[in-house]
């Protein structure tokens, strides 16, 4: 199965050649490799180049944007612009962060998991951050969620559900609409992905609302937006988080701001959480 990958980019001068060695050095190689530079300031451009000088299924694509890193838009954007530079040849399309080393073998069991299962929509590992010399798992979700820093889908349940969307909660409104249509999502913890830089290290305050704002726009409602809510702040170690989360929820429907889904599949979505937080209980 021939497998891209696009890497939305911005001033990972640090990481960047860490992650594009790990991915040269798998045992099954990408077809293509996208890296999309969004306005970076620093050398993460040249780094890039150096790769795509070796390497000639690496692209370098230049973008220009806002510097501002608000969670979400402004990476799917950048992913979106990498899509204009690949066809539709692949069989797996792969969202990766530019902060990432992969185990040599990471893509071969991906691979594994698609061939051995056609109804597989999504396939991921796990991401660790060190700590005290440690590489820890980075505890913020479910182990049946797969991180927005490693996503891989299979092509006709990308082109099914819509591709991605450029807001807060692009990563999980993607896996819901997967299992609306009936596919399946997979997590290999076998698979354990060193993340340089711990999630959300680079939002700005502005941020702070945006992931209130995505459970409204999930269509969750109310009452599962705060127990999500209560449940993440918690799990990031800050509680006063919650009190954003929920301000965010209620500009977002005091705005009028849409919803991603079709009403059918807001109820689907509010009926899968709440069977999952039924199953935790009982």
């Amino acid at each position: 199965m021939k497998y891209y990958i696009i890497i939305p980019t911005y001033n990972e001068e640090k990481f960047i050649a860490l992650t594009l060695q790990s991915l040269v050095e798998q045992t099954v190689l990408p077809t293509k490799i996208v890296v999309v530079n969004d306005n970076s300031t620093d050398n993460t451009p040249a780094i890039v180049s150096e790769f795509a000088a070796k390497f000639p299924f690496i692209t370098l694509v230049n973008k220009k944007s806002d510097a501002i890193h608000l969670p979400g838009s402004k990476v799917i954007q950048a992913f979106h612009e990498g899509e204009k530079h690949i066809d539709d040849a692949y069989d797996i399309l792969v969202k990766v962060d530019a902060d990432l080393i992969f185990p040599n073998n990471y893509f071969e069991t991906i691979i594994q998991h698609f061939q051995s299962d056609e109804t597989v929509a999504m396939v991921g590992g796990f991401c660790y951050v060190e700590k005290n010399g440690d590489w820890v798992l980075e505890n913020l979700t479910d182990k049946d969620h797969i991180r927005g820093a490693l996503k891989a889908y299979r092509a006709a349940a990308y082109k099914q559900i819509g591709g991605l969307k450029p807001a807060m909660g692009w990563d999980t409104v993607d896996e819901l609409l997967c299992k609306f249509y009936g596919w399946k999502i997979v997590t290999d913890s076998r698979l354990q992905v060193k993340h340089l830089k711990p999630t959300g290290a680079s939002y700005n305050k502005a941020a702070r609302y945006k992931q209130g704002e995505a459970f409204y726009s999930l269509g969750y409602g109310f009452l599962i937006t705060a127990i999500s809510s209560l449940k993440l702040a918690m799990r990031k170690g800050k509680p006063f988080l919650f009190v954003d989360y929920l301000m965010g929820f209620w500009k977002a429907k005091s705005s009028g701001k849409p919803i991603f889904v079709t009403s059918e599949q807001a109820r689907f979505f509010r009926n899968y959480r709440w069977k999952k937080m039924k199953e935790k209980l009982f």
